[in-house]
């Protein structure tokens, strides 16, 4: 008997343990983290990054967006940057989102920082890349090491990595800011602010609310959209806003009132 036994609880701990296993999940989890950890390393991808303007500055004062003194304010705060072509798109890309990233110097932190394009990079090694961010003093300088930002911008030219991302501008709406030529037959405004996709496709208004009818504004230059009208236009103005790359709308009723002044930014209650 006494030889029995241990090998009865052998038995009996062994299918006890095997029971067990569909119940035990050691190493799924750490599989699913590296699996997104290299799915989300390959949304990376090759560029190249200069600076202009003043090392602590926004580049320049608007730029070719038309966003004016608002990139040197939140929620811009200075993290713009002028693109290439490839970015720019002769305005379309303005307000679109990326992620920016350097790991080539020795000054480089690897952290990415977030920019907005807000101008646009004509020449020189804008050309010559197919995709190239001439980023802002103060932009180029936060990739860097705590410290190492001056570093960081004597190096001039960096090869980075960057990735598109949704815009989020947290408690803030659209704004529309009405152009000083703007009169009771021609419209012109500057839209800033756009969170998700951050830049547009195509912008439309209707006029009082007793009219149904959406009419296409086109795009000026920049982030600037104009309507030139054949007839007087009546306040106050909905703008519908159509989102470049996902096609996402959104509606910003009444947005411009009776009695709108050229020059004034007006602040709608929504955002995408």
């Amino acid at each position: 008997m006494a030889s029995i036994l241990p090998q009865a609880f052998s038995f009996f701990l062994f299918f006890s343990l095997v029971s067990l296993l569909p119940h035990l999940d050691f190493c799924c989890c750490s599989n699913r983290k590296l699996l997104n950890a290299s799915n989300s390393n390959s949304n990376w991808l090759l560029g190249g990054a200069t600076w202009y303007g003043s090392p602590d500055g926004a580049g320049s004062d608007g730029g070719a967006c038309g966003y004016g003194n608002s990139v040197e304010q939140a929620p811009f705060s200075s993290m713009v940057s002028a693109g290439g072509p490839s970015l720019f798109k002769s305005g379309k890309g303005c307000g679109a989102c990326y992620q920016v990233k350097c790991t080539d110097n020795a000054a480089c932190s690897g952290n990415p920082v977030t920019v907005v394009i807000t101008d646009e990079c004509p020449g020189g090694p804008c050309l010559s890349e197919s995709v190239h961010f001439d980023m802002s003093g103060t932009a180029f300088g936060a990739m860097a090491i705590s410290g190492q930002s001056n570093q960081l911008r004597n190096a001039g030219l960096l090869q980075i990595q960057y990735q598109r991302v949704q815009c989020n501008y947290p408690g803030v709406s659209v704004a529309f800011h009405v152009d000083a030529g703007s009169n009771s037959y021609y419209f012109a405004v500057v839209i800033e602010f756009e969170d998700g996709d951050g830049d547009l496709g195509a912008v439309d208004l209707r006029e009082a609310m007793d009219s149904d009818t959406w009419l296409p504004m086109q795009q000026s230059w920049g982030a600037a959209w104009k309507l030139n009208s054949g007839s007087e236009l009546r306040a106050p103005f909905s703008l519908k806003l159509k989102a470049l790359e996902s096609g996402n709308t959104l509606v910003a009723s009444d947005v411009i009132p009776a009695g709108w002044q050229p020059g004034v930014t007006y602040r709608s209650l929504v955002n995408f």
